[in-house]
């Protein structure tokens, strides 16, 4: 089958500039490259058809030649093993190739060896009653700070760095796999660019070393469980003059003996006496700003609700205030006197004559059960 025109395999005019040819070949390169484009034969077809395209006419000497006889003014044999301008050219177009898929920048103007410092997270554990009204917590971190002895180069005294022989200071190697070439880290230098012959005894070459930072941490007012706090450059330093990174302090609350928070609202449980419940009065429920007063009402039953408004927790961005929702518990006396058991015995005996009217949701129970087994 005859081959096709390479200008035409790559959708350019015979005239086309070498910048604007390299741009036309990695369009295509990264249309059908087979990662993009797996157990796809069609598409490895393509790629190999442009890769071929490329080699001749990104070479000055191939596409004069080609311009000249065509196919037959191009030896065979300079495919991708062989060496000469040809392959560089294909090498460069897909080293920008895999910098513009994964933004690394890995072409021929190198890569930046400079790098923004990690992240920093920091559990601080507050009790509710800080989380409501807001605190200050001094907070000690571990960092990485500058070496004093070598200065922060990483050079024993009297010593310095010098360039990587495995990379001659580039911070990159290409490695050549069938027609693929590939940039990739140094593994000597790790992508620096030099390496340290006699490393400093403190910090071992690094340039840094560990230390604790104190740090004052403002906690505001309504803030809930795993909301964090941005410091701005307070993570760990930058590599080469590189930014530091950031620290964020997560915010954990510890279990309160009387409360429960849901978002912005309160929960607590108060047991009364089975006097109270039936006959009512005026019972203490304690807030976070101290104790409130709540009237009961005659025949109240175990799990009503009363709500407390503005006793819960201000929002920590609107301001609104939540609510205290108090769960009432009717609680059953224990170690009953004589006494007490007698008089409860002369109850139970008066109350069994009106007992539908007087437990109304016993005889609804009961109606319930009866249905069921009819």
């Amino acid at each position: 089958m005859a081959k096709r025109d390479f200008y035409e395999i790559l959708g350019v005019n015979r005239d086309v500039s070498d910048a604007d040819l390299k741009k036309a070949y990695r369009k295509l390169a990264m249309k059908f490259h087979p990662d993009r484009n797996p157990d796809s034969k069609d598409a490895e077809e393509h790629f190999k058809e442009a890769k071929e395209a490329y080699e001749v006419l990104s070479d000055p000497d191939k596409r004069a030649a080609y311009d000249r006889y065509g196919h037959a003014g191009v030896d065979p044999s300079m495919g991708a093993g062989a060496g000469g301008q040809g392959f560089e050219g294909f090498g460069d177009a897909f080293g920008d190739i895999f910098g513009d898929i994964f933004g690394g920048g890995g072409g021929r103007g190198g890569r930046s060896n400079v790098y923004r410092g990690a992240d920093l997270r920091y559990n601080l554990e507050i009790s509710l009653e800080e989380a409501a009204r807001g605190a200050e917590k001094t907070i000690r971190i571990p960092t990485q700070e500058r070496c004093d002895t070598c200065g922060g180069s990483g050079a024993k005294t009297g010593s310095q760095a010098k360039p990587c022989p495995t990379c001659g200071g580039a911070g990159q190697v290409r490695i050549q796999q069938g027609f693929f070439s590939i940039q990739q880290t140094c593994p000597k230098c790790h992508g620096s660019g030099s390496y340290i012959p006699n490393p400093c005894g403190t910090c071992h070459g690094a340039g840094r070393v560990k230390k604790q930072k104190t740090l004052e941490v403002k906690i505001p007012a309504g803030i809930d469980e795993g909301m964090r706090l941005r410091h701005g450059g307070h993570g760990e330093p930058g590599i080469n003059g590189g930014p530091s990174g950031d620290l964020y302090v997560e915010i954990h609350i510890k279990p309160h003996a009387v409360f429960q928070r849901e978002g912005d609202d309160l929960h607590c449980e108060m047991p009364i006496s089975f006097a109270t419940a039936a006959l009512g009065g005026d019972i203490e429920i304690p807030t976070l700003d101290g104790m409130a007063r709540i009237k009961v009402p005659t025949e109240t039953q175990t799990g009503k609700v009363f709500r407390l408004r503005g006793k819960g927790i201000r929002n920590v961005r609107s301001h609104v205030q939540g609510d205290l929702m108090c769960h009432v518990l009717v609680e059953t006396p224990v170690k009953l006197t004589d006494r007490q058991k007698e008089l409860l015995e002369e109850f139970q005996s008066i109350g069994s004559e009106n007992a539908d009217r007087q437990n109304p949701k016993a005889k609804s129970w009961m109606d319930k059960v009866k249905d069921f087994f009819q």
